[in-house]
């Protein structure tokens, strides 16, 4: 593109020069113009949302799911502090996403809506890019995207308002980000490193979510040591299929696998930061020798000061030890041969019969559901005491297609990020779990979204008509819960309100309604599982 242009043109070709046919957002006067041209002229597409927060949501998801990066845009000011959280939570969980979003003109510093908005990214924890000059549109895109890239983090580009009306000169620019793997270590710390692997009689191979990409050479690994599998809970799925897949490690473990890895002499980690709820505060890292690999230098000994630490890639370092494992020709461990792994990866069944007359049992719902919920879904689950129990009986069938919302502790994202899903899988069928309280947070904002979008979305809100984990806490110290609970509306009829379906269950009957409904939906569908609050099991973290 040769010819004279404006700002706000050159911004949305760059964005299109990275290879984005996909944005989310909400306009302002900010940033509509820019938006208008990414679709009528870029040909590109554009979701609009209800509230800025849930575009960068929605951003996250898409990043996450597709392996491109997510892109959102808002105006300026309110528009921007209402991304505080969702921009917290891309940061927490190391998701890269640039967000586009406008500010108020430099020559009107008095403008209602002014607000200091590098400092308010900063407080996030999120990377700034400052527009420059409407004749470096171009190149201050395309660095952004290329921080977010490397980063891992969202990054914020910062457009001035009165910037956008500026005739300049667009040329394409891409920066590539190179994706090169991390060395594998030479020296004392992989000697080290080896020798505790090739001496432990009873090993474990644990994937994170930075080791997702190296699935087969880590089960490589583990056949070699014989040596059950086992994950993070962001790597949920990583080993679906193989035969000592111990699933989750840690706090979400089931009893028998918990009492296995207590068990254990040796615990090779990649990819993972090891947090508190994988090591169970410390407790199943006792009287063990322990390995940890991470190309991410800030997240070696961020939580768990290992035996010995690697920075390095998760596949190259894994094929790394095998090799010296065959060299000096070492016999395997011959650990799996011990194990029962019907019972360590058994969760005890709910029972229908439990449920108090207008409730059903939360435990059984999930192991229904389990059985008839799409196979080929995207997993996408909010935050609140509910989603532990889900987390461990409901199935995702890699670390890709499930997405957790609870890396800042908040409650009141799932919805959104299972829009984003939706857009970056627009040919699988996305299903939510999410409490009471945060579809009253989040939800209602965005299922009409989904409906206005026609999304294939099953969403079930676990409504015990509380706020969970305060309505807990108040019990174990006798206590009046009163304060924590919430005589919400009918979530079946407001979901119905909104241009889905909405079923509400009360029943094991109604359950087996609503498994029907999944199977006819044309619409987005919501289920209403009625809880009784004194019977949900309590979170396993």
């Amino acid at each position: 593109m040769d010819k004279k242009t404006y700002a706000y043109q050159s911004i949305a070709q760059a964005v299109q020069d990275q290879g984005i046919d996909t944005m989310f957002g909400l306009m302002g006067d900010a940033n509509l113009f820019m938006v208008d041209h990414y679709v009528r002229a870029c040909g590109a597409t554009f979701v609009p949302v209800s509230f800025e927060g849930s575009a960068v949501l929605m951003a996250l998801a898409y990043s996450h799911v597709s392996g491109k990066l997510g892109v959102a845009t808002v105006t300026h000011g309110p528009a921007l502090t209402n991304c505080v959280t969702a921009l917290t939570e891309g940061v927490r969980g190391h998701i890269p996403m640039v967000l586009l979003a406008g500010d108020t003109p430099v020559m009107n510093p008095q403008n209602l809506q002014s607000i200091d908005q590098r400092e308010l990214v900063k407080v996030t924890g999120a990377g700034f890019e400052q527009l420059r000059a409407p004749e470096t549109a171009a190149h201050d895109v395309a660095h952004a995207f290329y921080r977010a890239r490397v980063e891992k983090r969202p990054v914020v580009l910062n457009m001035p308002a009165d910037f956008m009306w500026q005739e300049v000169e667009h040329e394409k620019v891409v920066f590539p980000a190179f994706g090169a793997p991390a060395y594998v270590p030479e020296g004392d710390d992989l000697d080290a490193a080896v020798g505790m692997i090739a001496s432990a009689r009873r090993p474990i191979v644990l994937a994170g979510g930075g080791a997702t990409d190296a699935r087969d050479k880590l089960i490589r690994l583990a056949d070699r040591l014989e040596a059950p599998l086992a994950t993070t809970l962001k790597a949920k799925g990583l080993f679906n299929g193989h035969a000592y897949n111990m699933d989750i490690f840690g706090t979400l473990s089931t009893p028998a696998a918990y009492d296995v890895i207590a068990k254990s002499d040796c615990v090779i980690c990649f990819g993972t930061s090891l947090h508190h709820f994988t090591t169970d505060r410390r407790a199943l890292m006792k009287g063990k020798r322990v390995i940890q690999v991470n190309n991410t230098v800030t997240e070696v000994s961020k939580n768990y000061h290992a035996d010995a630490a690697l920075v390095a890639d998760a596949g190259l370092t894994a094929d790394n030890v095998v090799y010296w494992l065959d060299e000096a020709e070492i016999p395997a461990s011959g650990f799996t041969a011990e194990l029962d792994m019907e019972e360590l990866t058994y969760h005890p069944p709910g029972k229908a019969k439990d449920a108090r007359d207008g409730f059903v049992n939360y435990v059984y719902a999930l192991d229904r559901l389990e059985q008839v919920l799409p196979k080929d879904r995207i997993l996408a689950t909010d935050g609140g005491r509910f989603m532990t129990e889900v987390w461990c009986r409901i199935s995702a069938p890699d670390p890709k297609s499930f997405l957790v919302t609870a890396n800042f502790g908040s409650i009141g994202l799932g919805l959104q990020e299972a829009l984003g899903a939706a857009f970056a899988a627009p040919d699988r069928p996305v299903v939510l779990f999410t409490g009471d309280g945060g579809f009253m947070m989040g939800g209602i904002n965005e299922f009409n979204t989904a409906v206005r979008m026609k999304q294939d979305l099953i969403v079930i809100v676990c409504n015990d008509s509380a706020y969970g984990a305060e309505h807990i806490q108040f019990l174990d110290r006798r206590m009046d819960p009163g304060l924590s609970m919430f005589d919400w509306p009918s979530f079946a009829a407001v979901a119905t309100s909104l241009g889905g379906e909405g079923i509400a269950v009360n029943s094991v009957g109604d359950l087996e309604g609503a498994i029907k409904a999944i199977e006819t939906r044309d619409k987005p569908l919501l289920i209403e599982l009625r809880l009784d609050p004194n019977d949900v099991p309590r979170m396993r973290i």
